[in-house]
Formats: C-alpha cells, structure tokens, sequence
C-alpha cells in the first residue's frame, strides 16, 4: 500500500503528466454531463418506462451499455461517438482496397493523415445524419416519448441539428483529449460510458444475491470475473517472439553490422478488438430486419427475434462463427508478410535457420495464421460469456461485463493508459507501476520489431 502511495505521489509531480490527467478527467466530466442533457421535447421518463418493459437483453440494451445510458435518456449524445468508430472502420478498409487512400496512409506523411482526418470527420456527419433519422424514428414510435405538441417537422429538423452537434462535439472531446490529456480520447470516451453501468450493474447483482442468501454466489462471481480479466489482459499483451539476427559484412577492410540479437513480435491478438465490432455491426442487421417485418405483417419472426437476444444460443452460435471469420480476415489485411520479409532483408537481418526473401515471407506468414487461431477462438469465446453468465444466474445488466466488447475495450483503454503514465515515470527517473517487466498497450498491432516490445 504504501508503494501505491508512493507511485501516485510520483504521478502528480510531474507538472506534465498532473495536467493532462487533469484535463483529462475535465474532458471526460463533461462528456458524462452531456450524456443527461435531455433533447427538447423528449420524455426521458417515458424512454426508460418503454427500456423496462422491453427484454432487459435486447440489442437496444446493449447500445445503451456502451452509451452509457444516453441511448435511453434521449440525449444529446444518444449516439455516442458509434458514428465516428463506423467512419473510421469504413476509412480503414478503404485504405486496404482503394488507392487513393493507400497513397494518404503510406506515401503522403502527415498531409495525408491531414486529409484521412478530414474525409473521417465528413464521413462521420453523413453517418450522424443516417442513424440519427433512426434514431428519432424510434422515439417517435415510442408511446409518450415524445411531446405531441410539437411539430413533427420541426420536432425532425432540430433533433438532427442536436444530434449531430452532439456527435461532433464528442468527437471534438476525444481529439483533444489525445492531444492535450493522456490516453486515447476516442477509446476514453467508449470507456467510461461503459464503466458508467457498472456501479449500478454491481449494486443490482448485489442486491439479488443478498436477498436470496448468496452470499458465497456473489464472492464466486467476482473470483470469476477477476480471473476472466487477467486472462484478457495476458491473451492482449501476448506475443510470439521470432529471433532474428543483423548479418555481419566486410566493407574494404572493415567489418560492418554488430550481429546482434533482436526479435519480431507476432502478436497473439493482432486484430484487437476489431472484429467484435465488425461482427457486432453484422448482428444489428435482424434487429432492423425484425422491425421491418413486424410494422409490415405484424407477425415477428422467431429466428429473428432470437437474433435480436444477445443472451440466445442462435445469436451467439452466429456471432462467435462471424467473429473468428473477421479475425482472420482483418489479420491478413493489417499483417503483411511480405512487407516485413522485404524490410529485414533490406536492414540486412535475417531468421536463423531461414532463407531471406520469399523463405522468411512463407515463414512469418505460416506463423502468424498459427497464432491467429487461438487468439480467433478466444476473442469469440470472451465474446459469448456475457451470455454463459447470464445463464448462471447472473444479472443480465451486470453479464455484459463478463466479456464482449465492453472488457475488451475496457482491458485495452486501461492498459495504453497505464503505458503512457509509465513512460512520464520512467522518463523522470521514478520508478514503473510494476515490480518487473513494462506495461505493454495495445498501440502496436500485428507485427511489431524490437527487442522487448
């Protein structure tokens, strides 16, 4: 105890990294403060009466997890910063397919992350425009949500002024928060609207068990959510290190390249969280597909309906096939063997016991598909947990935390976070947050080359 004293006395005396922090928390009060900023002419208490009466394990509870709970207060930033990570996702893979996009993410240096920057925030509104009209759709349709009295041409035109300014004024926060705080704003933003649940998640399980005398539940439920987190933490930050070595060469009489030792990192989980999101974005598709057959027949699809319940044995089936799909896939676009055979070659460096050039391509290639399937399996399996621990007994409310998204952004946003603190100790000649060894993030994904990396 008294070494985390000590560690946080070191942290605020730094005047760099105290004022960040600082205005970091400043940042992020502001965007929970909105997030009960209310839209003119929408009844929040009506909003959460109707998220009552719905299954408390429906994909619209979901979306209003990692919200925070705007999505069902009808706020000003019921969207979140959702329309941002969509743009940035479609920006991403553009520039896998598209070579214009190539040409600004490789070739062009900062004036083409400048211009990526600009075509990610345009894009961001056009998505803004589209679920926001969604958006007001739904509350519109929910019974007393919605002031009657109001116009609802106008009621339309100034929801999706609001809505939008919300979007981009989050957005606005989270670039400044990376810019001027410490951690990745975009990533703080997802994150604390997700821990924003939890104390009331945890006071509700708590409740349960107490009253029906399961005490020893309770205690058994946080020993497993401990464990589930450590074991999250050590698949993010797993590596496969592959040896390499600098090849030594005689220029004239003299003797170049010092033969050191260095490593390439694969990664276990290079795909991040990124195809939890990509699958997910698959899965709100029934939810669209069951409310249009139910405003046209009147007649609600059992397989779609069991698709829109995170918690059913159909939706998870599906999301775990779609997310080692994704995992895979969006491995081979951000790995490229070839990209780091030609690079060791080049530094004149090779693997032992491989022959550079296309030998070293197959090599890391066959490597990282090895690798990628363990990581694919355990992505999808935190991915259906929430669902496992909602069979246990567990509240529906505090399950989501059990796995899924919400801990891999969690256990992702607090690691990098915790990196970057780090690095201001070190620089400062303090001592780390950690006995032994260094926080890793997960700023490097895919291949990483260095020695303790």
């Amino acid at each position: 105890m008294n070494k985390f004293f000590e560690t946080l006395k070191n942290i605020w005396s730094i005047q760099e990294l105290r004022d960040k922090i600082t205005f970091t928390l400043i940042i992020l009060a502001v965007f929970r403060l909105g997030s009960y900023i209310v839209l003119p002419g929408v009844n929040a208490l009506a909003l959460d009466s109707a998220s009552a009466d719905r299954k408390a394990n429906d994909l619209l509870q979901l979306i209003n997890t990692i919200t925070g709970g705007a999505f069902n207060q009808g706020s000003i930033f019921a969207l979140g910063i959702m329309p941002y990570i969509t743009a940035s996702i479609i920006v991403q893979l553009l520039g896998f397919a598209v070579p214009y996009f190539q040409r600004l993410q490789q070739k062009e240096g900062e004036s083409g992350r400048k211009r990526i920057n600009q075509i990610t925030r345009f894009l961001t509104l056009l998505i803004t425009l589209v679920q926001g009209s969604g958006y007001l759709l739904y509350l519109k349709t929910t019974p007393g949500a919605v002031d009657t009295t109001i116009n609802p041409s106008l009621f339309w035109f100034c929801g999706m002024i609001i809505l939008a300014t919300g979007t981009i004024f989050a957005m606005w926060l989270g670039e400044k928060i990376t810019d001027k705080g410490i951690g990745n704003g975009i990533s703080l933003l997802i994150m604390v609207g997700i821990i924003a649940n939890l104390p009331k998640a945890f006071v509700a399980e708590f409740s349960t068990q107490i009253a029906n005398n399961n005490l020893i539940l309770l205690i058994l439920e946080m020993f497993v959510l401990f464990f589930i987190v450590i074991l999250t933490i050590l698949i993010v930050q797993g590596v496969r290190k592959i040896p390499i070595q600098a090849a030594k060469r005689m220029v004239g009489r003299s003797e170049v390249g010092s033969g050191a030792h260095d490593f390439i990192n694969l990664k276990l989980s290079a795909a991040g969280v990124m195809p939890i999101i990509f699958a997910q974005a698959i899965m709100f598709l029934p939810l669209t597909a069951a409310q249009y057959v139910t405003a046209n027949n009147g007649v609600e699809s059992n397989l779609l309906l069991r698709l829109n319940d995170p918690m059913s044995l159909a939706y998870n089936v599906v999301f775990f096939l779609l997310i080692v799909i994704f995992t895979y896939v969006y491995t081979a676009l951000i790995v490229n063997p070839q990209q780091y055979a030609e690079y060791l070659k080049r530094s004149n460096s090779f693997i032992p016991g491989v022959k550079p050039g296309q030998d070293t391509q197959d090599y890391i290639d066959t490597l990282t598909t090895r690798i990628t399937l363990p990581g694919a399996l355990f992505i999808g399996l935190i991915a259906v947990l929430p669902a496992v621990a909602a069979f246990a007994g567990v509240n529906i409310a505090f399950a989501y935390f059990f796995g899924g998204t919400s801990l891999l952004i969690l256990v992702g946003v607090v690691l990098d976070t915790l990196q970057q603190i780090e690095s201001y100790l070190l620089m400062r000649k303090y001592d780390g947050l950690v006995k032994s060894g260094r926080i890793q993030g997960r700023s490097s994904q895919g291949i990483t080359i260095g020695a303790g990396m």
